[in-house]
């Protein structure tokens, strides 16, 4: 059995996970109940992930973390974009 097939469905659960919560960000057009701090930290980590799974050569690791960033530096400009919004 290939060990892979656990980290390609790891991928796909907790890279899924975040679409609910960028959809929810981009129909409501508010971010409050996003803590900053927490996806700034979230984000780190995403990116030493991607950097660990450059360095031990892993497709599961690299794709989910990189589609992970993608999402969550979306959630982050959504909260930047709409609090700027809001507030003018």
């Amino acid at each position: 059995m290939n060990v892979d097939i656990f980290g390609y469905f790891a991928a796909i659960l907790t890279t899924a996970a975040f679409l609910p919560q960028l959809i929810k960000t981009l129909k409501s057009k508010k971010a409050d109940d996003v803590s900053l701090t927490t996806l700034i930290m979230f984000i780190i980590g995403v990116l030493s992930w991607i950097i660990y799974g450059y360095k031990i050569s892993s497709t599961p690791i690299l794709i989910a973390n990189l589609i992970t960033m993608i999402l969550n530096v979306l959630i982050l400009i959504s909260k930047i974009y709409f609090s700027k919004t809001l507030s003018q």
